[in-house]
């Protein structure tokens, strides 16, 4: 979700060569950029070929999540790059938070999500890598960032927010965790990609971490309103606890460890490098674009029957119980 939108404005403020490294299944359906077809999960060696006569200002990868894939990047790039840009996440911040007003010095330290855990690990081996050869790292860690092609939700299933949005539709109850009430902060790829790109060749971010995140606080009570409002729907919200959910369907890291925390980032730092920058899209104009292109796109419309039934079950189970009380 990020890389389009980066893509996009890379393209359209700045005049690099820009390169795309891809196993070439998806048409990005964009000009002025050369591709690179290969599998970056692939074979060290036959990557290494590949690359043999490349040298670049920047490299940024999206989708790295495990302390091998960094270590094969560094392989692969410590000698072909001025900057190495690693995408970890604001999820990675202290949980409990001991302060919700959240900026690049709060610690990482999260016993609840083993992806934020694995995602410090890495900035740590970059860092190490910094500090001992001089890799010229820039970490920055998104928080909750969204595109067209996916609704951002607080609960859904394994198989994304398709199935939550059609119980809206159909006018059942959806799920919110908590009383709804925690603060969170969304934000739309393009307002992200406004401030990521500032970073690309910039020398003062080597060695340096940044959060990226829109600046619009809201609860997850308007966040599901603004989803609701533009499908036309009444929303019918059915508040279940937290520590109830991740008890009942794991959804420890995501919730305990992430969302169920009320959250502010400060971006400071970042705007150093784009001080006129305003968020742009709120989140009850850009989820409308989202709904759009959701409803429009069938790829887009996964369903998730396990999911659908674990609702149902409960919302029938806690309604039983409030019967007997």
């Amino acid at each position: 979700m990020f890389s389009i939108a980066i893509t996009k404005q890379i393209l359209k403020e700045v005049k690099h060569e820009l390169y795309l490294l891809n196993r070439g299944n998806r048409n990005i359906g964009l000009d002025g950029i050369k591709e690179i077809k290969a599998d970056i999960n692939g074979d060290i060696n036959d990557l290494k070929e590949i690359l043999k006569d490349y040298e670049f200002d920047a490299v940024c990868d999206f989708i790295i999540f495990h302390l091998e894939q960094a270590k094969r990047d560094y392989e692969l790039f410590k000698d072909k790059t001025k900057q190495f840009i690693f995408i970890s996440s604001a999820s990675a911040y202290q949980k409990p938070v001991k302060n919700f007003i959240i900026n690049e010095n709060t610690p990482l330290d999260n016993p609840f999500w083993q992806y934020s855990r694995d995602k410090k690990e890495i900035e740590e081996f970059f860092l190490d890598k910094y500090k001992t050869e001089g890799f010229p790292i820039t970490i920055v860690r998104p928080s909750h960032t969204y595109d067209e092609r996916s609704v951002p939700l607080g609960v859904h299933g394994k198989n994304g927010s398709y199935q939550v949005i059609k119980r809206m539709i159909e006018g059942k109850p959806v799920i919110i965790h908590g009383d709804g009430e925690s603060l969170w902060v969304m934000t739309n790829n393009y307002d992200f990609a406004k401030l990521f790109v500032p970073l690309i060749g910039n020398n003062k971010a080597i060695g340096q971490a940044y959060q990226i995140t829109g600046d619009e606080v809201l609860t997850w009570n308007n966040i599901y309103k603004y989803i609701a409002e533009a499908l036309n729907v009444s929303l019918k919200p059915y508040y279940v606890s937290s520590y109830l959910l991740a008890e009942l369907n794991d959804f420890t890291g995501t919730l305990i460890g992430d969302k169920a925390n009320s959250v502010i980032f400060d971006n400071k730092k970042v705007k150093e490098f784009n001080p006129n920058y305003k968020q742009e899209i709120l989140f009850k104009d850009g989820i409308k674009k989202t709904i759009d292109y959701v409803l429009s796109h069938e790829d887009c419309q996964v369903l998730d029957n396990e999911f659908d039934e674990f609702c149902d079950k409960l919302i029938f189970k806690l309604d039983r119980l409030k019967e007997e009380f």
